[in-house]
């Protein structure tokens, strides 16, 4: 508590002079903004006196809502032009989806906070019509040929690895257009969605089955269900104040998963999986790297006791080279050298 009070403190003391208002920045999706909300809510109840505006933009990868996600080629579309403005001093901190940030940040740009995660989980919906009429609850309830829309190439390789009999359709756009396009398209029997995302926007109701590797076999995306808050480096007012928000467990866990990228070069267009679970009081981490058409696959598990950010990279390089052991990187580099090229 003492702690806290201290923070706070330095906190009031250092933004004197600029001011008790500080800029958010956010994407302009409706997920988005109801995340760059959560985070102020928490932040005016710490810190009453404070003002945070909320700053909305529509980005690259937002506009382009026809190029499927394993051709961007990096997850830069996300955040490039938010971080811009952060630099520039337009913005003091950005909402993220962990997620969506790469693991190397531009110069000058850090992890303010990571905070408390909501389920990072994969879900399954399928079109109420076919579950009403079926009784299709599952994946494997799916028959043979059953259509499923996702963009994520690591979503398509681990659910072909497991179910080959299912085929795959690409679907972009917010969480509403996607629900709204499976109502719509004939083809589609059922979406892949992130549990955190559906629970955000109050569309729970929506999930026909949670997916992990226990159960529909899929490991999340690396950072999934968290939150992240980026801001400038050296900007000890900003970073005072997010380190409230902070949740360190799922700091650290995020930090071993961000590493097994970090170490396989992987982007959001490459199939890397993980999961990560505290258990007795160790991390669990679970990662598979999958080819695309899910035929060839290396998986790895450790545990270990971690409790600083330094140990959670190390373990996640750890795994990571475990995996390049057992092959995965002559699987990247297959799926690297059939994505299109970009126009010259």
């Amino acid at each position: 508590m003492a702690e806290t009070e201290a923070a706070t403190t330095a906190i009031t003391a250092n933004a004197s002079g600029n001011g008790n208002t500080f800029n958010v920045g956010t994407r302009a999706s409706p997920l988005a903004v109801a995340q760059a909300r959560l985070v102020v809510a928490n932040l005016q109840k710490l810190f009453p006196d404070h003002e945070f505006p909320i700053h909305a933009m529509t980005t690259t990868g937002d506009r382009d809502q026809k190029t499927a996600l394993y051709n961007f080629g990096n997850k830069g579309l996300w955040t490039t032009q938010l971080e811009e403005k952060l630099v520039d001093g337009e913005l003091d901190f950005v909402v993220h989806c962990l997620k969506d940030m790469p693991t190397a940040l531009p110069e000058g740009c850090v992890l303010g906070c990571v905070t408390d995660r909501e389920d990072p989980r994969d879900t399954l919906v399928i079109k109420p019509a076919l579950a009403a009429k079926h009784g299709w609850k599952t994946l494997a309830d799916l028959p043979a040929g059953s259509v499923v829309g996702t963009s994520s190439i690591r979503r398509i390789a681990q659910l072909a690895r497991r179910y080959p009999a299912l085929k795959f359709k690409d679907h972009r756009g917010n969480i509403q257009t996607r629900l709204k396009k499976l109502e719509d398209d004939d083809e589609l029997s059922a979406i892949i969605l992130a549990a955190a995302g559906l629970q955000r926007m109050d569309l729970g109701d929506r999930i026909s089955q949670f997916l992990d590797s226990d159960n529909g076999g899929i490991m999340w995306a690396v950072g999934q269900g968290a939150l992240t808050v980026e801001c400038r480096a050296g900007d000890d007012r900003v970073l005072a104040l997010l380190q409230q928000l902070e949740d360190h467990q799922t700091m650290l866990a995020c930090e071993a998963e961000r590493s097994v990228m970090r170490t396989l070069e992987g982007g959001c267009s490459v199939p890397i999986g993980v999961e990560t679970h505290w258990v007795d009081g160790k991390l669990r981490l679970r990662a598979t790297v999958v080819t695309v058409d899910g035929s060839k696959a290396v998986d790895a598990e450790a545990s270990e006791a971690i409790s600083s950010r330094e140990a959670a990279d190390a373990f996640g390089q750890k795994l990571a080279l475990e995996l390049v052991s057992r092959g995965a990187d002559k699987i990247l580099d297959e799926v690297n050298a059939s994505r299109p090229k970009p126009a010259q």
